[in-house]
């Protein structure tokens, strides 16, 4: 039990390196203020994309602190069968997945029609993404024939942090061995919107997509936006975080990038998942309320 408590304790303490973040993020302000047709966009997007995942807590199981997940595709693991005509058993594995999706191509080879595939069962042994849930099966009984070009979908109870699957399945006797595909649906990541790193994160996004535009003052601006909010708390940024020097007028709508930058984080936010939509509302109205507090 001691043990049990002791991991449990490891597990829970994420240690998040906030000031080789921020580094990282005046980094990325001076590479593409340097910067003119030779923006090394994969290595700034792998540099944003650790930090990230640093910024979300990433724990030594593949869950985070600051993070969650959801029930929209983020990728997929899939693996190919050939089916004879005798009860075979199928086994795919995966983590982080909420679905498994059977297919049956139309074709075996560029001419050879498939032949349909009888499906009897799928177990589905998992862990639920949930901190300290029990291993878990579910059994479903499909009992139906698969025909070439047919799809089964099959939900998952939970999201599994690992789950292993196996479909119990056998090729019509009369037109010998079929091909059928199994494939995992990953979940999506989800930030969590009372993250204390919820800002930087919003904004590590925004520098991504102002790299597939080659926007660069929007992702400078966002840079400069990112190492600002992870400052600590009283500790007042300098011009080189994007505030106006004292004495010099407000840059205006038209001409302000990190406005600009932010509207567009929030319309981001405001088209993603109910938890993003929340917070990229909170961001609206900080916002609307510093820009009334200018003065005209």
């Amino acid at each position: 039990m001691i043990t049990i408590a002791l991991a449990a304790v490891l597990l829970a303490a994420v240690d998040i390196p906030v000031a080789r973040v921020a580094e990282d993020a005046k980094t990325v302000d001076r590479v593409a203020e340097a910067s003119k047709r030779d923006l090394p966009r994969d290595l700034l997007k792998r540099v944003v994309n650790d930090d990230i995942e640093l910024l979300r807590g990433h724990r030594s199981d593949g869950t985070y602190e600051y993070a969650g997940f959801e029930r929209f595709e983020a990728g997929r693991i899939s693996k190919s069968f050939s089916v004879q005509p005798r009860d075979e058993r199928l086994e795919i594995r995966g983590s982080f997945v909420y679905k498994l999706q059977i297919d049956s191509p139309s074709r075996r080879m560029l001419v050879t029609k498939n032949r349909r595939i009888y499906l009897d069962r799928a177990e589905i042994e998992y862990i639920p993404v949930e901190r300290g849930a029990a291993q878990k099966t579910q059994d479903v009984k499909i009992d139906t024939w698969l025909e070439a070009g047919q799809m089964k979908s099959i939900d998952f109870e939970s999201i599994a942090k690992n789950a292993t699957v196996r479909v119990y399945a056998k090729a019509d006797e009369k037109g010998g061995y079929g091909n059928l595909d199994l494939t995992l649906v990953e979940a999506r990541v989800i930030d969590n919107a009372d993250s204390p790193y919820a800002d930087a994160v919003a904004s590590a996004k925004a520098i991504l997509r102002a790299l597939d535009h080659d926007d660069i003052s929007s992702m400078r601006a966002m840079a400069k936006r990112m190492y600002t909010d992870l400052q600590p708390s009283g500790v007042v940024a300098g011009p080189s975080a994007g505030h106006a020097p004292a004495g010099e007028p407000a840059p205006t709508l038209k001409t302000d990038p990190e406005l600009l930058a932010e509207l567009q984080a929030i319309e981001d936010l405001l088209t993603g998942s109910e938890a993003e939509r929340r917070q990229g509302m909170d961001r609206l109205h900080q916002l609307v309320r510093k820009l009334r507090s200018q003065p005209h």
